[in-house]
């Protein structure tokens, strides 16, 4: 866990950098998230490190009450009204809660979450493509640049493995076809999932692939070579995240 835990805490050490640094009014600048400024999109991150600390500590989940509030949950709508300096402190405090309690934990251990209850390890990869995903909503808001690194390892991987899933959430059955999925890392090292003699296939730059099931990149915009019916399938319904169905985000092309 160690490992997969540093990973994180860097991700998230990434992305506090930026924010740290912003003037007050560029937490007010909206991001590529419908509805959300960039302060919504920390507001969100720190809400769900400290919800997920809390699942490891008390080893239960409750689902959050009280509905939504014009496209935010209630605790990004009550962050709303407090100072950066604030709103960065909860979230500083949250993720070293978070990264205090998933260090000890046994990588197999499964923990509840909103869906089926998940591995420590699919846990902690979970938040660290949480950090990585809205820090690209962040990263636009702030108009810097991305650079992408070798951790999108973990996002790459919980994007395969959530295939099923991305198909049942939209109440679709499953292909069952084989898939081989081979990624270029941004080091240059290749990354791949699935039996290499399977007919269908997805290869390309891991980053793209990253994006493509984090919907923060439309399928046709992406540099992803797919081959077989049940590969072109896949990118179109992908999603490594928990809920319902994303809305995605529009191509830039048709």
């Amino acid at each position: 866990m160690r490992d997969l835990v540093n990973d994180l805490v860097a991700e998230q050490h990434v992305l506090d950098t930026i924010v740290a640094g912003l003037s007050a009014d560029r937490w007010e600048t909206p991001s590529p998230a419908e509805g959300w400024l960039l302060r919504d999109c920390v507001a969100h991150l720190a809400e769900f490190d400290d919800v997920a600390a809390a699942v490891i500590e008390q080893g239960s989940f409750t689902p959050g009450g009280g509905g939504q509030v014009n496209g935010l949950s209630r605790g990004q709508a009550e962050m709303r009204g407090w100072s950066t300096e604030r709103l960065l402190d909860y979230w500083r405090t949250a993720r070293e809660r978070l990264a205090a309690a998933l260090l000890p934990l046994d990588p197999k251990q499964r923990l509840p979450w909103a869906g089926p209850p998940m591995s420590a390890r699919s846990f902690a990869t979970a938040r660290l493509m949480e950090a990585w995903s809205h820090g690209l909503d962040v990263h636009d808001a702030a108009g810097v640049t991305p650079v992408d690194t070798d951790r999108l390892r973990h996002v790459a991987h919980l994007g395969y493995v959530t295939r099923e899933f991305a198909y049942r959430t939209r109440g679709l059955e499953p292909s069952m076809a084989p898939l081989y999925v081979e990624l270029v890392a941004p080091s240059g090292a290749v990354w791949s999932w699935g039996p290499a003699d399977a007919a269908d296939r997805i290869s390309g730059p891991a980053g793209d692939f990253c994006r493509v099931v984090t919907q923060r990149l439309h399928w046709r915009d992406a540099n992803l070579r797919t081959e077989g019916e049940a590969a072109a399938e896949f990118v179109r319904v992908a999603q490594a995240f928990a809920g319902p169905p994303g809305r995605g985000r529009p191509p830039k092309r048709a």
